[in-house]
């Protein structure tokens, strides 16, 4: 049933948005350079490693020895609004309708993470990742990476269509209010 939901929805979504897509493909070239969309290995269910896309936010500016300029650099008002408004994750639809990635479950994080997990850890790769998920409507950003990993294995252990629909709901109202958008920590615990 899961899975006939995130075909269904994220198939309308595409359709839905489309104009919405274009506009902001646009507005990333004009604003933020080619290509528009970001591609980036992260790792899924059991581990397995694929291609996350999302509307680029951070230009390719670099410094006089044309290496990157640091994320704050590259990170312009354009960058930011789609950060905030999270209109960057909108091409992880076709994540969703591949079968990459579901609506609900645990946030895919880049594959140079994957060493650096435990054992107990690694427990959120036997669900699905999310577009958003149960540490999403918890914290997102304003709790540790340890926390988020608890929230994650407690979803896998209980996940369910009803905690999914409950999940979206609260998604909609946690975004709105741009809640936990500051990073605070990164994956070793340091700030």
């Amino acid at each position: 049933m899961k899975r006939l939901f995130d075909i269904v929805l994220s198939l309308f979504l595409i359709i839905l948005l489309s104009p919405l897509f274009l506009l902001l493909w646009i507005f990333v070239v004009l604003f933020l350079g080619t290509p528009a969309i970001f591609v980036q290995k992260r790792v899924g269910y059991k581990e397995r490693v694929f291609n996350v896309y999302k509307f680029r936010s951070m230009s390719n500016k670099k410094d006089e020895n044309g290496n990157l300029l640091p994320d704050e650099k590259r990170l312009g008002k354009f960058g930011v609004i789609l950060r905030r408004l999270s209109l960057d994750e909108l091409p992880q639809f076709w994540n969703v309708l591949k079968g990459d990635m579901s609506f609900v479950g645990p946030r895919p994080l880049p594959e140079k993470f994957l060493p650096l997990y435990s054992k107990e850890q690694k427990r959120r790769h036997d669900a699905k990742p999310g577009i958003t998920g149960w540490a999403q409507i918890n914290g997102r950003n304003d709790i540790s990476y340890k926390e988020r990993f608890e929230y994650d294995i407690w979803y896998v252990e209980n996940q369910n269509f009803f905690l999914d629909m409950k999940i979206i709901l609260k998604t909609f109202t946690y975004f709105l209010n741009s809640r936990g958008l500051a990073h605070k920590e990164d994956f070793n615990g340091h700030n």
